[in-house]
């Protein structure tokens, strides 16, 4: 089949104009020598504004909104409850998550026991002595590694003749 056998039907979509061009022609305005004219296209698109926007700030909940928020979830009981609380709340269900740790632990250390009584006051003269313990191990380690090299090169002399 040949080009000239084929026949181009067109039919125009409603809402839609379509731009009426033979193949030959460009979407853009040329010059006479067939090259692209720059300056010829239209508007320009605007420039986006350079004002920087404001960074969103992260959110902080006290600890009267968290518990409240923890009671009412507490306190659903149909299927579903718990979603709508937190989509008209705004929140996330890994707020309630974190909410609810935060509570056992507070909970925990609420029972935990305390040891009563004012705490012991630091010796300075504890600090300098552990100090002084730490430098007398640092110091026999060295020693003691120091000692292995002057065995080995004892023995090393004296397989080699020298004396």
């Amino acid at each position: 089949m040949s080009k000239t056998n084929v026949k181009r039907i067109d039919v125009p979509l409603p809402g839609l104009v379509a731009a009426e061009r033979r193949e030959c022609e460009r979407s853009e305005p040329t010059a006479p020598g067939g090259m692209p004219v720059r300056g010829a296209e239209g508007p320009r698109p605007a420039r986006p504004d350079p004002e920087v926007l404001v960074k969103a700030a992260r959110r902080h909940f006290n600890a009267e909104y968290k518990q409240s928020i923890l009671h009412e979830v507490d306190r659903c009981r149909d299927e579903g409850a718990i979603g709508a609380l937190l989509r008209k709340e705004g929140l996330y269900s890994s707020h309630l998550t974190t909410w609810r740790r935060q509570r056992d632990q507070a909970v925990q250390a609420a029972l935990a026991p305390h040891k009563r009584g004012p705490k012991p006051a630091r010796n300075p003269w504890m600090d300098e002595m552990e100090k002084l313990r730490r430098e007398n191990a640092r110091l026999a380690q060295q020693l003691e590694k120091a000692e292995i090299i002057i065995d080995v090169q004892k023995k090393v002399s004296s397989c080699w003749g020298f004396r």
